[in-house]
């Protein structure tokens, strides 16, 4: 795949369910990626799967 294309993938966040495109950070590891940003990451195991919102 082109680098150019790669650029344009988009993926799912498997904890907010929002899509979220290629870094650059990605660069190497864009397949093993599943999650939009450190706090889904780190609410990974929440029950309901839904990031924490403070009120």
């Amino acid at each position: 795949m082109k680098a150019l294309q790669r650029h344009q993938e988009e993926k799912i966040c498997v904890v907010c369910q929002r899509p979220f495109t290629w870094r650059k950070r990605w660069k190497r590891c864009w397949d093993k990626v599943r999650y939009c940003s450190a706090a889904c990451r780190k609410n990974r195991h929440r029950p309901g799967n839904q990031p924490h919102v403070s009120d």
